[in-house]
């Protein structure tokens, strides 16, 4: 090893903030040769950018890789009629798995970067300007000239329950892994990873196989029964898996009629790799899995029905709340209840992110 390297690293764990001038007054150094071991000490990993941020540090961003797109809410005004028109209200917002993550983790005011594709379009600028503006970067993201930007339609009965979703998500296959590997630099700057399963195959099993290779941590957050078998066979390098009971069936290969069978599928999925799982049920009780450890039971707080508006965007908060809270350094179960507040406060409002999420709500809920 480099001894001064090493001892620049060891100046900037003390104090991050020291100017390449600095450190070479302190370490008797030229400038060029501290911007030398620098850009060194970047390359490896060591050191993450301006200023200076070390890996796993809560000051490290969260990556969010995945969807953006535009969601379109249709809900009916009264009991819906399959087959037949129904009135109904509409509305539009921001929306997409990995973007929405994001916008929660800005909201709270932790440090976030999106990786996604959208149009060379309007919607897709609108998109990328909206997170830019609470605070998100979104460098490395693609602009693709010859497809739409993403859009996903949800259908809402009048107590704001999902009839069916319609996604449009064509963008999302311009993230293939030799766009990954153009990615890394922001890559190398992430705490935790959060990736969506929108994300084609070959891109997800390369980001298992980095993680594993490097024990980055990474969590991956489940969109549909079908995407499920975009997940690779081989699961090690996945520290976290986010997904619904319907998904747990579809990924482990077996109907969960009980609770016996939902741990026969965590413990198939653990066989596979798999750190970490959380398994959700709407609003009713969720499962926590650690390892080769029997599954853990969660009751959500309940939330009374003339509160309730919409479940749109709820599971992304709750994925939101979970990867803030492990981020900060609290167990999984902690973590699960963190994202239980942003999922109630999700639930509570028309909108896909609530917009009562603040940085304050962080901190008073972590403490």
């Amino acid at each position: 090893m480099n001894s001064s390297k090493d001892t620049l690293l060891a100046l900037l764990k003390r104090d991050p903030y020291l100017s390449q001038q600095d450190l070479a007054d302190q370490l008797g150094l030229s400038r060029s040769a501290v911007a030398g071991h620098i850009a060194q000490l970047m390359r490896e990993g060591r050191i993450l950018g301006r200023a200076y941020v070390l890996p796993n540090d809560d000051r490290a961003p969260l990556l969010c890789i995945g969807a953006a797109n535009w969601d379109r809410k249709l809900r009916t005004v009264g009991p819906a009629r399959w087959h037949s028109s129904n009135p109904a209200s509409q509305s539009e917002s921001a929306g997409g798995v990995a973007r929405n993550v994001a916008e929660n983790l800005a909201r709270l005011g932790l440090p976030v970067q999106l990786l996604t594709a959208v149009g060379e379009d309007p919607a897709g600028a609108a998109l990328l300007e909206q997170l830019q503006a609470l605070g998100a970067s979104t460098q490395g993201s693609l602009r693709l000239p010859n497809c739409p930007t993403g859009s996903y339609t949800a259908v809402l009965d009048a107590e704001g329950d999902l009839l069916i979703g319609l996604a449009q998500m064509q963008a999302c296959e311009a993230l293939d892994v030799a766009w990954l590997q153009r990615c890394q630099p922001w890559r190398l700057a992430a705490g935790w990873t959060v990736a969506d399963l929108n994300l084609p195959a070959d891109t997800l099993a390369e980001l298992l196989r980095e993680a594993a290779a490097s024990a980055r941590p990474l969590a991956c957050v489940a969109v549909s029964v079908p995407k499920m078998a975009r997940l690779p066979q081989d699961l090690r390098g996945l520290s976290l898996l986010l997904l619904n009971r319907d998904e747990l069936a579809a990924c482990a290969g077996l109907p969960l009629n009980t609770e016996t069978d939902l741990q026969t599928a965590h413990d198939r999925l653990a066989a596979r790799g798999l750190a970490r799982l959380v398994v959700t049920q709407g609003e009713g009780w969720l499962w926590l899995g650690e390892a080769s450890a029997p599954l853990r039971s969660l009751q959500p707080p309940p939330l009374p029905p003339e509160q309730r508006r919409e479940v749109t965007g709820a599971g992304d908060a709750f994925a939101a709340g979970v990867l803030a809270g492990l981020q900060r350094g609290h167990d999984l179960r902690a973590a699960c209840q963190l994202g239980l507040r942003l999922a109630h406060l999700t639930l509570q409002s028309d909108a896909t992110v609530s917009p009562l999420l603040s940085p304050s709500l962080l901190e008073e809920a972590l403490t």
